[in-house]
């Protein structure tokens, strides 16, 4: 019979120990702090036109929580991921008494087609101009491949029925993410 050995694990140096989650939030505090709209500030009003033909404003949602939910571009994989998600899990979010409205700087026609295309049954709104986007800091640079560009930056905001911001996360990886959302929406 052979017998179990042992192994000591090798003392890590500081170039090969894992990150901290400190470092983690350190990065979404920056973020959030980019913003000005940190858990507890007053959420910026809005207007937007949506798919199907509405228009959406923040004071639609008063005495309700709302889910808003930044994302780059319709019909990318991740943006359709993180809408299927959104989607799949609507009714649990309405029996938490939260609604859920994505935004993108897609014209209103592409959402619409987004929509169809993915049986979307979530709210989608149109910021072209990019000011409500900037007024949420979800309009900043980006860089890919090298090239700065201005952009939408996945993110999402918790707002309660008072109209405050509940909860920010300021970089948003779509995994799992409308299910963490739904989570602090039912404690809301």
């Amino acid at each position: 019979m052979a017998q179990k050995t042992a192994r000591k694990a090798a003392p890590r140096t500081g170039r090969n120990k894992p990150r901290s989650k400190g470092l983690a939030r350190s990065k979404d505090a920056k973020a959030v702090a980019k913003t000005g709209l940190a858990p507890g500030a007053k959420a910026p009003n809005f207007t937007l036109p949506c798919a199907g033909g509405d228009n959406a404003a923040l004071a639609d949602f008063a005495g309700r929580k709302l889910v808003l939910y930044f994302y780059p571009r319709a019909d990318t994989s991740g943006c359709t991921k993180e809408a299927i998600d959104f989607t799949r899990l609507k009714s649990e979010f309405s029996r938490a008494r939260a609604d859920i409205l994505g935004v993108s700087a897609d014209p209103v026609k592409a959402l619409d087609a987004f929509k169809a295309k993915h049986n979307l049954t979530v709210a989608l709104a149109s910021d072209e101009t990019h000011k409500m986007l900037e007024s949420y800091g979800a309009w900043q640079e980006k860089s890919m491949y090298g090239r700065k560009f201005l952009g939408v930056v996945r993110s999402t905001f918790l707002i309660g029925p008072d109209g405050r911001i509940a909860q920010v996360w300021p970089r948003v990886t779509v995994d799992g993410h409308a299910a963490a959302v739904l989570a602090a929406a039912k404690v809301l």
